[in-house]
């Protein structure tokens, strides 16, 4: 999970794995897992998906003892 600067998450609010959440956001609602969320309140603008992974992981060595 990433959070940005100033988000407010209100209580009972739920945030599922790898999200990211942008700056400035109020988070009302349970996020899902995998999802890009912004704005006051937040909303969920896209997924996180399989080519986004392999952007972020590209030319990245994940096994240090290799």
């Amino acid at each position: 999970m990433w959070v940005g600067a100033n988000v407010s998450i209100l209580p009972g609010v739920t945030i599922g794995d790898n999200c990211v959440i942008g700056a400035g956001s109020v988070v009302t609602h349970s996020i899902p897992a995998n999802s890009v969320t912004y704005g006051a309140p937040c909303e969920v603008v896209r997924e996180i998906g399989d080519k986004d992974r392999e952007y972020f992981y590209k030319n990245r060595k994940l096994d240090m003892w290799e």
